[in-house]
């Protein structure tokens, strides 16, 4: 994996990097046919205070057949760095503040994305060996891969086996409205007391564990929606995002390749839209969800358990798909983005 990292600016400079080598201008050209193109941006402005601080903000990849990073840019009176972490090679952006005062960063991507299907893909040994991998939250031993045998049984095709464990999640789940966030994916846990509940990062990296532990090499991808569903009203957001916030998974089909899946939305639909699990609208959401993404949503990265590059100290969060802030004392609440503060919009960009 790549494991480049890139200075760009120093302190109190406004700075502007470009992933795939495009000027602003040719950004806004118009996107491949059948491609629909987002500006995202996150506003963050700290109060003023004196000791040092660090933020690191999440940025969209670019995935063959999904998604296209088109421009980054950043306007910051910090010290910004480029990097990616050193597992997953997530992209990120470190924005840093030693001197006493306020502190503002303004992240702006366009990021072009295409509805996603099975991904046809092949993996090598060392590939396929890091996505079966356990991660601290997301173990594949004990109470896991107990679980994930029962529910594979006897089959051996690696479709039957992953649709047992994704049916059998969206029986057994349930999204749980209180969670904070888009929970933990503590699997462990859940299998343990036997709560199911929780939100997306709950219920998918329960898929992606039990997927693991079965023998399929799996990931969660995290990200954020941008932009209103065309196929069920409480799968999208516009305008203001800033708790759009969304995980996802995709499994990989021994022949085949990334077979992308969603049973946290299928739970969403249920609880959200008030539809019951053997309604004709749900049947339809989870046959979709089982093999295909709307993509009006951007994703970040799978680097689950993540270790930030040069952070203070380690994260709370076993991901980043949010902001997250640090100062000499203390880690700012990502999840609390009013207090944090900072914001995150999105739109279209229309012919």
């Amino acid at each position: 994996m790549d494991r480049r990292s890139f200075l760009f600016a120093a302190s109190g400079v406004a700075a502007l990097a470009r992933f795939e080598g495009l000027s602003p201008a040719q950004a806004a050209d118009l996107p491949e046919p059948g491609w629909r193109r987002f500006e995202l941006v996150t506003e963050v402005d700290l109060a003023e205070q004196a000791e040092p601080a660090q933020l690191w903000l999440p940025l969209a990849g670019t995935v063959a057949g999904q998604q296209k990073k088109i421009a980054v840019t950043v306007e910051t009176n910090g010290a910004l760095l480029y990097e990616q972490d050193a597992r997953y090679g997530a992209d990120l952006a470190k924005i840093s503040w030693t001197a006493p005062g306020r502190r503002s960063a303004t992240l702006t991507q366009i990021v072009d994305t295409e509805g996603r299907g099975l991904t046809p893909a092949s993996l090598d040994a060392a590939e396929r060996a890091f996505w079966l991998a356990p991660t601290p939250s997301v173990p594949t031993d004990g109470i896991v891969a107990e679980t994930a045998a029962r529910l594979v049984g006897e089959r051996r095709d690696p479709e039957e086996k992953l649709r047992a464990i994704y049916d059998w999640v969206v029986d057994n789940t349930f999204r749980e409205g209180s969670t904070r966030g888009c929970g933990t994916g503590d699997i462990k846990s859940m299998l343990t007391t036997g709560w199911l509940g929780g939100k997306c990062a709950d219920i998918n990296s329960l898929m992606t564990g039990l997927a693991r532990a079965a023998g399929m090499p799996a990931r969660d991808v995290y990200g954020i929606r941008v932009a209103p569903s065309r196929e069920s009203r409480s799968l999208g957001a516009e305008g203001d995002v800033t708790k759009a916030q969304h995980c996802r998974c995709e499994i990989y089909l021994d022949g085949k390749g990334w077979l992308p899946v969603d049973p946290a939305d299928v739970r969403k639909v249920v609880l959200e839209e008030k539809a019951p699990l053997d309604s004709d609208h749900v049947r339809a959401q989870r046959a979709r969800l089982f093999g295909s993404w709307e993509m009006n949503w951007v994703g970040y990265n799978s680097a689950t358990d993540i270790v930030l590059p040069g952070a203070l100290r380690p994260i709370a969060s076993n991901f980043l798909m949010y902001p997250c802030g640090m100062t000499a004392k203390d880690e700012l609440d990502c999840l609390d983005p009013g207090h944090f503060s900072y914001r995150i919009t999105s739109r279209e960009i229309l012919a």
